[in-house]
């Protein structure tokens, strides 16, 4: 098959029935919500895993009623549109209803209430939810690690190998075993060659565009880059940015496309993001441009084994614990220890 530029259509949300940062193998026998109608009346609460003020985002831990099995429910605001005929009929209505918080001079706060198919939501429902995907998503105090090789080796390594999470939904998507139909691009060579696909929380609209590229050749993470993968990297760079600006009307210039280290999943992707969309994961203690990736390759073609790469750790995660044990993280004072 020669690669090229797939047609789909642009305004169908990604599904949201495949937890793609974290899939884990799973009972066969527990069935799974997912191939029944959710009424979210049933969902009964047991705590709330995470609130993120700044991505308006919350994580909830309960079960539904019928099922003993755990579930996460993610709740997150939508992004606005920009077509103005939505926001006419969306916001600017007889319907739309706003009360007056306070005013001060020119300056005024109002609450507004559009109407309910305008106030929808972004749902994610993991079911069944293992420990793994709790513990995942509780808000967790940060430290920063500063890797070497000879730590990736010694701690990360056996860490990825021990911990890693199943990886069946991107073979089910190389081997186009599902979402066929959400493939945004594809390159069947087996060396340089990607099937480039909409991230899972990509709501279709180019001013949030969000895609993965996922390459055929297998890569753990940015440590086993070498010279060697450069024409693979290229090629996701020049095929990804032509596909986004021919279907999107994107140019290359407001892209953003990086990798993450510490990645979600163990298995080397590539982020397409949007330049003015400020999408989770692009801060610089877990993402790395590709083309600084490229740059550093070309000009020592082993120097993922040499450089230190900074990332967090989250408290009470085992790789933070291992790394503690080695005295690369630090541990605060008890309150006992501090009087």
């Amino acid at each position: 098959m020669a690669d090229h530029c797939v047609d789909t259509d642009e305004a169908e949300c990604p599904p949201a029935k495949k937890i793609k940062i974290e899939i884990e193998n799973t009972d066969k026998n527990d069935e799974s919500l997912h191939e029944a109608e959710i009424n979210l009346s049933t969902f009964e609460m047991k705590r709330i895993l995470q609130n993120n003020n700044t991505r308006k985002q919350i994580y909830i831990e309960g079960t539904f009623k019928g099922s003993e099995s755990p579930a996460i429910l993610s709740l997150e605001k939508t992004t606005f549109p920009t077509d103005e005929l939505f926001l006419k009929e969306g916001f600017f209505n007889e319907d739309t209803t706003i009360q007056k918080v306070f005013s001060n001079h020119i300056y005024a706060n109002y609450r507004c209430f559009p109407i309910r198919e305008y106030n929808g939501l972004n749902v994610l429902l993991i079911h069944p939810a293992t420990p793994k995907h709790i513990e995942k998503f509780k808000k967790k105090e940060l430290h920063i690690v500063n890797e070497t090789y000879e730590l990736y080796e010694k701690i990360t390594l056996p860490h990825i190998t021990s911990q890693q999470f199943s990886l069946e939904w991107i073979d089910n998507i190389l081997t186009h075993k599902a979402e066929q139909d959400k493939i945004v691009y594809e390159d069947t060579n087996k060396e340089t060659g990607f099937v480039m696909v909409p991230d899972l929380k990509w709501d279709g609209k180019p001013q949030t565009l969000k895609l993965l590229a996922l390459p055929f050749q297998k890569v753990k993470c940015m440590r086993e880059l070498n010279a060697s993968h450069l024409p693979l990297l290229r090629n996701i760079r020049d095929a990804g940015t032509a596909c986004i600006s021919e279907k999107y009307n994107i140019p290359a210039s407001q892209l953003r496309i990086y990798l993450h280290y510490q990645p979600s999943y163990y298995y080397l992707h590539v982020h397409f993001s949007y330049l003015m969309f400020e999408t989770p994961g692009i801060h610089v203690d877990r993402a790395h441009l590709l083309s600084t990736v490229i740059n550093n390759l070309e000009l020592m073609p082993d120097y993922y084994t040499k450089c230190i790469l900074s990332f967090l750790v989250f408290e009470g995660d085992s790789l933070c614990t291992k790394f503690r044990e080695h005295g690369v993280v630090g541990k605060k004072k008890s309150e006992s220890e501090e009087t």
